[in-house]
């Protein structure tokens, strides 16, 4: 062998010979000092989990106390641990289904349903086999809107209130407010006090509800009332002074509502009025009528004292 080729023999040795001290001292993220990284991980698809051995399905089904109608919509569902012990049982499941289905592994669970402000609840044994079951719910619900005469009132104008009679209270307990007209409030079965405002002053009405069990209630209130608009004039039918500051008052004194404006809008019930109008540091008055179903314009003359 020539010098030349004993050289390269040599010096091809001494690398081979550096290499696994050179692969021991690189670090983790090819720096130095440290183990090499090992071979990533090669997983395939997810597979589902295997169902846990004794698990079977409840259905199950609500219907209205008395009769076999089942409650097709507005249900809400939980399945809850059955618990002895005081403590707070979880939830297990929900839905919102009219016939859900639940798979549950065997034990104690307790299953509620709530029909709008109604609820009704049973305890179930899960034995590892498919079981059926149903609950009952003695409820109904009230449909409501307004008139005034054959008039149907606008729904944006009105809102209600329900209440549960206590005693010889009638609004003793709030069961629900701000209720739209056209609105489904679903109520155990009963005897309900409704009042129905009409705008946002003094026009209210107020009647006593029953709502029967797998009924709709549909409910007219009736009222006497109008809207008027008021105005601070010149003269009669004259344009309207802006910023004028409007009080109206009962002929007692009472102040039923205040707004400023040109010609502001307020919804009264029928009756008598004392209208006060401010303005630049004046103040006119006069007396108006309301009369149910005439909306009209309430003009305040500005005569100079």
């Amino acid at each position: 062998m020539g010098p030349v080729m004993r050289a390269l023999a040599v010096t091809g040795a001494m690398s081979m010979a550096a290499l696994p001290v050179l692969a021991q001292e690189r670090g983790p993220f090819g720096g130095r000092n440290g183990p090499a990284l090992p071979s990533p991980l090669i997983t395939g698809p997810q597979l589902p989990l295997p169902p846990v051995e004794g698990e079977a399905p409840l259905t199950l089904t609500a219907l209205f106390a008395g009769s076999n109608q089942p409650v097709r919509s507005g249900l809400a569902w939980r399945i809850y641990e059955d618990r002895s012990d005081g403590v707070r049982p979880n939830i297990v499941a929900r839905s919102e289904a009219a016939d859900p289905s639940f798979t549950l592994a065997p034990g104690g669970y307790v299953a509620t349903v709530t029909y709008g402000f109604a609820t009704a609840s049973k305890r179930i044994t899960m034995a590892g086999a498919a079981l059926s079951d149903r609950l009952t719910i003695t409820a109904g619900a009230l449909k409501l809107s307004g008139a005034i005469g054959d008039m149907k009132i606008t729904p944006a104008d009105l809102a209600f209130s329900v209440f549960v009679p206590i005693g010889t209270n009638s609004e003793g307990r709030l069961v629900r407010s701000g209720v739209k007209a056209g609105e489904l409030i679903r109520l155990p079965e009963g005897t309900y006090h409704v009042v129905s405002n009409y705008g946002e002053s003094n026009a209210i009405q107020r009647a006593d509800l029953k709502v029967e069990n797998g009924k709709v209630t549909d409910a007219t209130l009736n009222h006497r009332a109008a809207t008027v608009t008021l105005k601070l004039v010149a003269a009669p039918g004259a344009e309207a002074f802006a910023g004028t500051a409007f009080s109206v008052l009962t002929p007692g004194g009472d102040t039923i509502r205040e707004a400023i404006g040109a010609f502001p809008q307020v919804t009264l019930a029928e009756g008598d009025y004392v209208l006060i109008a401010r303005h630049d540091g004046q103040v006119f008055t006069r007396e108006f009528k309301v009369e149910s179903g005439m909306d009209r314009d309430i003009e305040v003359v500005a005569k100079a004292s």
